[in-house]
């Protein structure tokens, strides 16, 4: 049979090879479907689908963040990590699916329900996201002085703690046009622990670092998690940043987890797209798309 007088395969069928070639390295919701009674989640996003206009960017997400750990969610550029952050703290919401915060659904929740479990988050946005207006200490007085009842000798002397927790104990009294970047970024580290939240996120915290403020803000990420426990949880494409501390590791593409696992179980994963991602090689399923 020539090639023109081939069978033509009918749309449906045809978007059905499409989709499983889109997502023919994909594990699916290995994570979420292979838990066992007793391990303990801090948040798990199932079957998560978001959709801008006709755009899909979430497509069926499944992952479960471990409680108590660092973890870190790789993905190239463009590919959702952003927008999954949005969803866990409830700036967004999922077109289908759903998000649990130690098991409650965040989408089913009331308004000061989703206010109160925000104060149990610390975030820590690419640039530090510091108010331009107020200087270093204010900044990270912020949260205490609209969510607490402390005083004002009370919010000095936490304030103190974190600013010297994260090397900043002298720069109180300046303004973040003062700060070089990786000083704002601290600051704002100092902002998102001053609650002592529970879940700390950080949205490609390594964004406009050389690699060695790089190495030195991963090393102060640790030493906090170490101090003050909690689950932490990093949105980044750096490589580096993942192997240095990322004790769980998720690959996002196109939408969905590809595969999610221990820090050592992902870096010697034989799937094809987390080989290529992981170890920056130049052939595989990831092209310049």
């Amino acid at each position: 049979m020539t090639a023109s007088s081939s069978p033509t395969v009918p749309d449906e069928q045809r978007q059905l090879l499409d989709a499983a070639a889109e997502f023919q390295y994909h594990e699916g919701a290995m994570e979420y479907e292979e838990r066992t009674p007793g391990e303990l989640w801090s948040i798990e996003c199932v079957n998560v689908h978001k959709k801008f206009g006709r755009f899909a960017v979430l497509q069926g997400l499944n992952f479960c963040i471990p409680e108590g750990t660092i973890t870190v969610v790789l993905g190239p550029s463009g590919t959702g990590k952003s927008v999954l952050l949005k969803h866990l703290i409830g700036l967004m919401f999922p077109d289908k699916g759903d998000i649990l915060v130690h098991g409650q659904s965040v989408p089913h929740m009331t308004q000061p329900e989703l206010l109160e479990m925000r104060r149990r988050f610390g975030i820590l946005f690419q640039d530090g996201a510091l108010f331009g207006s107020m200087n270093v200490f204010d900044n990270v007085a912020f949260p205490l002085r609209q969510h607490t009842d402390k005083s004002e000798a009370q919010i000095h002397a936490t304030v103190m703690a974190r600013l010297d927790d994260v090397g900043l104990a002298d720069a109180g009294g300046r303004m973040p046009n003062e700060l070089s970047g990786g000083m704002r970024k601290r600051a704002g580290f100092a902002r998102a622990l001053v609650m002592e939240p529970q879940i700390v996120m950080f949205d490609e915290p390594d964004s406009g670092l050389d690699p060695v403020r790089t190495t030195l803000l991963c090393e102060l990420i640790q030493q906090m998690h170490d101090l003050y426990g909690g689950t932490y949880i990093l949105i980044t494409h750096d490589i580096a940043t993942a192997r240095q501390i990322g004790q769980y590791i998720g690959v996002l593409w196109r939408g969905r987890i590809v595969q999610s696992g221990d820090r050592d179980h992902m870096f010697d994963s034989p799937n094809p797209f987390v080989r290529q991602f992981l170890n920056r090689q130049g052939r595989g399923p990831l092209g310049m798309e």
